[in-house]
Formats: structure tokens, sequence, C-alpha cells
């Protein structure tokens, strides 16, 4: 365990929203926080004790950052693992372990992954071009995914049938047999560096199949009780087997019959865990500067029922943003609203979120319903 007077100096790649909450939790330590990222706009920014501007995908500015640092996190996959793998054979901390970002970072290298431990996946084929997935069209329906880059439903194409594969992708990809879902959860589990682990209750998304974002979430998730034992299990046996502390994001659909399969995996605070700021007894972001700084894991139980509801900009909308129906929300007495800085807005571009607790589902549903239609992020 760490001297509790020591400050330790921790980096952070990248400076968006994820970055600016583990900020806001990082004041409750002794750590001198550094962000490095090439906006200096961006929401983090000013939430840290040094901010640096540079490219997390380039080397030498990873590097740079990282030399001299007791540990570095990240907030997004797309970082340079070569110059983490560097820092790390240099004493400096990566958490996840660089490793790990390699394998998730490459959707094939993840699903090898997946099969490598028999953890179970939907089925899935590597195609380079488009002459190799109009070869599969036996395979559909199925959904593309590009191998490297995609990032919040970009990169991400459903193919059901043959006049679809046009929509599919020209580089190398993954092709992987849909799944007739009937839910999508998403479960997080902390892991520290003695491979003692914690896992909050698996949360329900619903996603905006418009945007292909997330709309809401709910926690506890309704499960049968030998379904949320094997998404558990599953869970912790992706993380377990990264062999890397940190915090994880096990993303997982369950079909009609119960049987639960991985989607995909992030090796850090998610969206998925937003809602554990107020509903939680140690939020996402807390729980990993516990596992950065070494001291105990928290408390990841539910104080009571939630539901988070993520703010994007409006349709039609592109500028500096204006928040009509604020002031309603910020009415309601079970939301807690978080707007992460961003000055401008887009269509799709996510702008904050709201969390409302209630033990009564029907009441929480009624007010996220309300919230949706509420508060809009537009110019």
């Amino acid at each position: 365990m760490q001297n509790l007077s020591a400050s330790l100096r921790v980096g952070i790649l990248g400076g968006g929203q994820l970055g600016r909450m583990l900020l806001q939790a990082a004041a409750n330590y002794t750590v001198e926080t550094f962000v490095m990222e090439n906006d200096p706009e961006c929401p983090a920014a000013h939430l840290c004790h040094h901010f640096i501007k540079g490219d997390i995908r380039n080397f030498e500015d990873v590097y740079n950052f990282g030399k001299g640092l007791y540990a570095i996190t990240i907030e997004i996959e797309n970082v340079n693992a070569e110059a983490l793998e560097k820092l790390e054979t240099e004493g400096v901390k990566v958490f996840p372990r660089p490793s790990v970002l390699r394998t998730i970072k490459n959707k094939i290298l993840q699903k090898e992954y997946y099969k490598s431990f028999d953890i179970p996946s939907a089925a899935f084929i590597v195609t380079n071009n488009l002459n190799e997935l109009k070869e599969q069209e036996d395979f559909l329906p199925a959904v593309h995914k590009l191998a490297e880059g995609g990032y919040d439903g970009r990169g991400v194409q459903i193919i059901k049938e043959k006049l679809d594969i046009e929509k599919g992708f020209a580089a190398t990809s993954v092709l992987e047999k849909m799944v007739n879902v009937h839910k999508e959860i998403a479960q997080m589990v902390a892991i520290n560096e003695k491979g003692e682990t914690a896992l909050y209750p698996p949360v329900e998304m619903v996603f905006d199949p418009h945007l292909n974002l997330l709309d809401f979430q709910i926690c506890p998730a309704e499960l049968e009780t030998r379904i949320l034992w094997k998404v558990e299990a599953i869970a912790l046996s992706v993380v377990r087997n990264f062999k890397s502390p940190g915090i994880f994001a096990v993303e997982m659909f369950i079909d009609r019959n119960g049987d639960v399969f991985v989607n995909e995996t992030a090796p850090r605070v998610h969206n998925s865990g937003h809602h554990t700021i107020e509903a939680h007894y140690c939020s996402q972001f807390d729980m990993l500067w516990r596992v950065i700084l070494g001291y105990p894991l928290g408390n990841a139980e539910q104080i009571l029922p939630s539901i988070m509801v993520n703010i994007v900009g409006d349709n039609g909308y592109s500028g500096d943003v204006k928040y009509a129906g604020l002031e309603d929300v910020l009415k309601i007495e079970s939301a807690f609203v978080h707007l992460y800085g961003k000055k401008q807005t887009k269509p799709g571009r996510k702008m904050g979120h709201v969390t409302i607790m209630s033990r009564d589902k029907q009441e929480l549903l009624h007010q996220s319903n309300k919230i949706k239609y509420t508060l809009f992020a537009r110019s």
C-alpha cells in the first residue's frame, strides 16, 4: 500500500469525459495528475494538475509523457502500445498492461483471445476485402467490424443478406455471426495487483438503433439467478486471463435460450459504469484510483437501483452548445446531471449523462423517458 502522505504522479492518456470524471474522483486522493490530449479545450484539460498537448497515438509523445510518472492509465484504447511497453520495462506501472491493449485494440486478436480461453463468443470469420466478404454469403446474417479503429458504433455494419454486402469494409475485418439478442448486458469488473476482484451488478443496455450508441441503461439488470451466475463467471474469466490489474467493462449478449456470449471488452472506465458515481458505494472511477494507488478495492454494491440516460447532440444541430430543458431536469429530485464541458455539439456526440435513482423501476423508466424528451444538446 502506498504512503497516504506521498503525492504520486499519475498520467491519463486522453482528455475526454472519462478522463474528466477520473480527475473528479482523483481529488479525493493525494495524487498529482497529468493529462495528454491534442485538444487543450478538451473536457479534462482544466481539472488536471498538468496538461500536455500531444498525440496519444504517437510513440515519442506517449513515451515522453510517461517518463518520470509513477503510473499511467487510459480513457480510450487508441493509444500507442509500443511506448507503453517501453515505459513498463522502465518501471512505470501501466493500467491496463500494454499486452491487454494489444489484444483489445484488434478485434481479430480479441476474438481469438476469447476462443483460446473457451470464453463463449459469436462465431467469426476474418475478411481482408470485399471479395472475401462476398464469399461468406452462407454465413449471413452477420455483423462486420473493422479489425482496428472502430469506436462508439463506427466501424460496424450489419450484413443481414446478400444485398447488404456492399455496406461492408474493404479493410481487414471480423465477420461475426449475428446473435438473436434478448438482452445486452455490461458487467464492470475491477481487479488489483493481488488478483482480488470486485464485481458491479450487471446493467442492461438499451441502444439507439439509429446512432448505434447507448441510449440508457438499467441497473441492476433483471436476470434469472442461473443467468446472473453465468454472466459473472464469464466476465471473471475474461478479466482474469488478461493477467492485468485495472477495471474492465465486459459487454455481453443474452439470447432467448439464456445463453451468454461476450461481445466486446473495454479495458478501462466505461459508459456502462457512469451510474456508479451516485448509485453505488464506490464508483468505477474511485475504484480505478484504488487499483492504481494500491489501496483496498471498494464496495461495488448498489445503494439504489438506477437508470442512466446519455445526453447526445440533437439531430440537425452543430456548433456552440446550448442545453434545452436543463432547468426542468434539474428540478427532478432523484436526477443527477453530468455535463461534460464540451463546447461544440454535433448530432450523436456524447455531451453528458443523467442518473436517476429509485427503488421503483416504473418510476425510473418514467423519469428516464421524461429526461430523454426534455433535455437536448443543441446549438
